[in-house]
């Protein structure tokens, strides 16, 4: 189920955030504490492929509590393109899957973990840079939780 905000998002228990690419969409994941922020391999989806039902297969092999995944708003906090197509492939994750799931701006997550991972050349480092993308969405959305 789609949540509009965390305030009923569970306080305990492992969670996954996603940074989505309609072709290689970033993963990371908590600990049972959400101390530790895991980066996972990036889902990569080849022609033909569901990157959706590979989200969905992703969410339940990682025995999670709530998902997050990250919002490509523009500067101004107006929504794109991308926006849309982010909210409707997790409209049909949520068909799959019946967990709490929240959006987080994800505003300059890409350009945060690239100077954090020294990913100085983005084009050689986007298949590391889209999970520690998700990697900052998830420490974000945490941070989020902790203060509610």
């Amino acid at each position: 189920m789609i949540m509009p905000d965390f305030k009923d998002f569970p306080r305990t228990g492992r969670i996954i955030g996603f940074d989505w690419g309609a072709r290689r969409t970033g993963v990371a994941v908590t600990d049972e504490t959400r101390g530790f922020v895991f980066v996972r391999e990036p889902i990569c989806a080849g022609r033909g492929d569901d990157m959706t039902k590979k989200i969905a297969d992703c969410i339940k092999n990682e025995n999670v509590v709530g998902v997050v995944f990250g919002l490509p708003l523009r500067m101004d906090g107006t929504e794109s393109d991308t926006t849309k197509m982010v909210r409707d492939a997790v409209n049909k994750i949520a068909e799959y899957v019946d967990l709490p799931i929240c959006f987080i701006d994800e505003t300059l997550t890409s350009s945060t973990a690239a100077d954090e991972n020294g990913f100085h050349d983005k084009k050689s480092a986007h298949e590391k840079l889209d999970s520690a993308s998700a990697k900052i969405i998830l420490e974000n959305a945490i941070a989020v939780i902790n203060r509610q």
